[in-house]
């Protein structure tokens, strides 16, 4: 996608923290987290379990609400609104996937891919929603017929036929082999291309940091380092 400076800013994030409390024991999963997204970058995020990876996933997609601190997408502040307004952001703007693929056994690729077409205000069509993952053939086919890698692509999909301005993706391959792994990566990269889609991705694989613009690295609920990729690799040369 080239550079990301001249883009607008999807997500304006200030002093966002998260603390769970179990019985009197309070764990804070946030610590103040400051950040800009502008639109249409792939963003990596890596960091250990538990470094807080997944909780800022939750909070800027809607999942969660923060303790304290801000979330603003284009402007509109996320924080604090009920779970009516969430429901309509989830609904409307955010596409999530995640490593475990939660498709219905019972519904082929095409059926699986149309229950969140018809939700929304102006889906894409289903035919070519698993056209841009390289399904389209295998349109008819129910999960149990689909790979670990093809069930996960349906599963992108499934996120992006609402035609998201966010794609949030949570170990899209971490049930996956490398080379299986590629293919879905390849067709979120491709998500990117070819709708401008704002694409967060979080991993353990480092190797998979080459794909994105930019380079999160989380420790103990705070973003210690940061990098920025020149150029992002096609999936097919990532290695790992």
């Amino acid at each position: 996608m080239g550079n990301t400076s001249d883009r607008s800013i999807a997500y304006q994030i200030s002093g966002l923290t998260k603390t769970y409390y179990t019985g009197e024991i309070a764990v804070k999963a946030l610590r103040g987290v400051d950040l800009d997204i502008r639109q249409g970058e792939i963003m990596i995020l890596l960091g250990p379990s538990g470094s807080g990876k997944s909780t800022f996933l939750n909070l800027i997609g809607g999942l969660d609400t923060p303790t304290g601190g801000n979330i603003l997408f284009e402007g509109q502040d996320l924080s604090g609104q009920d779970e009516r307004f969430l429901t309509e952001y989830r609904r409307n703007y955010a596409g999530f996937v995640f490593q475990f693929y939660n498709l219905i056994p019972s519904l082929n690729a095409r059926e699986n891919v149309a229950l969140v077409s018809d939700i929304v205000p102006d889906p894409l069509p289903v035919e070519e929603a698993l056209d841009m993952v390289g399904l389209k053939a295998r349109a008819d086919h129910f999960p149990s017929q689909l790979s670990g890698g093809e069930q996960q692509r349906v599963a992108v999909a499934r996120a992006l036929v609402k035609k998201p301005k966010v794609l949030l993706c949570d170990e899209p391959t971490g049930a996956l082999d490398s080379a299986t792994g590629i293919k879905v990566l390849d067709a979120l990269a491709g998500v990117n291309e070819k709708l401008g889609t704002t694409t967060i991705i979080i991993t353990h694989n480092a190797a998979i940091a080459a794909l994105g613009d930019r380079v999160l690295h989380f420790a103990d609920g705070r973003i210690v380092k940061e990098e920025r990729n020149e150029k992002r690799q096609v999936a097919s040369a990532l290695t790992w």
